[in-house]
């Protein structure tokens, strides 16, 4: 069973709904129980990483949830989410991350030339730089849709999956570190590509 964790920020219907597309068993909770009973662990996200990680350090799971991944639990983090798997953020002032993979969050426009449009929304391109067991069915340049004004930079080149280049600059698409995953883009919303990914997450252990 995958269990969305469910701490007040993130897409949820739309992700349960994909789950059910790939005939996964799925439920959203941030009940302790729950996580524990869980095979595999998604955090979701949308909006100011500030906000969400106030939330997320409030909810009455979050000790269980890193319990749980501390004994090799599969974890996806996605848009938001993947962002806070990271030791910190610099959106709207500096906010701490969960520090699941070293490195941090930074405005895209710090890379983009000064006239790109933000935030990076649209399908972009895969290019992979490892592949790690979430990626095995989706390919080299599988178009994946994105939507953030903020981009990881992680502390050792090493965790990066895939980028995707825009307007010139690479954005860093997808993570991992072990048994932790995250991706930038939404695979809810990445047509065939994203549910190839979440089928493959589900049968992870």
């Amino acid at each position: 069973m995958t269990v969305i964790y469910d701490y007040g920020v993130g897409n949820l219907f739309s992700l349960k709904s994909s789950f059910a597309a790939i005939g996964s068993e799925c439920t959203v909770s941030c009940d302790p129980a729950d996580l524990r009973a869980a095979d595999r662990i998604v955090l979701p996200g949308v909006g100011a990483f500030g906000d969400a990680a106030r939330l997320l350090f409030e909810s009455d799971g979050l000790e269980t949830l890193l319990e749980e991944v501390g004994r090799g639990k599969p974890l996806l983090g996605i848009c938001l989410g993947m962002q806070l798997l990271f030791d910190k953020s610099y959106e709207f002032g500096e906010h701490r991350g969960l520090g699941l993979i070293g490195g941090e969050v930074r405005p895209l426009s710090d890379i983009l030339p000064r006239d790109s449009i933000i935030p990076h929304m649209g399908y972009n391109s895969l290019n992979f730089h490892k592949r790690s067991a979430i990626f095995r069915d989706v390919r080299e340049g599988d178009h994946m849709y994105y939507v953030h004004s903020f981009y990881a930079r992680p502390s050792d080149p090493a965790d990066i999956d895939a980028t995707s280049e825009y307007d010139g600059a690479c954005v860093t698409g997808a993570v991992s570190h072990g048994n932790i995953f995250g991706v930038q883009f939404h695979p809810e919303k990445s047509g065939k590509a994203g549910l190839a990914l979440l089928r493959a997450f589900v049968t992870l252990q």
